[in-house]
């Protein structure tokens, strides 16, 4: 049990999984901010403008029955199909998204590229043709050739 326990602290005390908890909470956060961004600022103008509607109460009765917002609907036990809230998530997920590109394209912007290292090819010593590393005999010139053992 000690050993388990053991193993659990140092996964859990790993730099990665307490990055992924913050990033998790910091999500969660972010989330709440653009959903509040969608519902109260963006899409009430939007609204307006389309004749004071609100996308939020955009709802179709599966049986037929009539209710005036989809809170009445709910109460009543009406089945539906919410497309305005599905609009607001879709809103809301293309304003995450959005937001996640640019902060990313920041963060590379401040790391370097790293560059491909090419290794040279390893060439036959005698008709200087290149030949794989582990060629006994050179394919060109046939010529017997000690294989190159590289470390690391």
């Amino acid at each position: 049990m000690k050993e388990f326990i053991k193993g659990f602290k140092e996964f859990a005390l790993r730099g990665n999984v307490i990055d992924l908890a913050v990033g998790v909470v910091i999500g969660a956060a972010f989330g709440k901010i653009v959903s509040s961004l969608v519902s109260d600022i963006i899409m009430p103008p939007i609204g307006l403008v389309l004749g004071g509607v609100d996308f939020s109460d955009f709802f179709i009765s599966l049986n037929g029955q009539h209710a005036n917002t989809l809170a009445e609907a709910k109460a009543a036990g009406i089945p539906v199909i919410a497309y305005g809230s599905f609009l607001n998530s879709l809103i809301q997920f293309l304003i995450v998204a959005f937001a996640i590109y640019l902060v990313i394209k920041q963060v590379n912007r401040l790391f370097p590229k790293k560059e491909e290292v090419k290794e040279e090819p390893t060439l036959c010593p005698f008709c200087k043709q290149e030949v794989a590393e582990d060629a006994t005999r050179c394919p060109h010139c046939t010529s017997e050739i000690t294989p190159v053992i590289k470390q690391s």
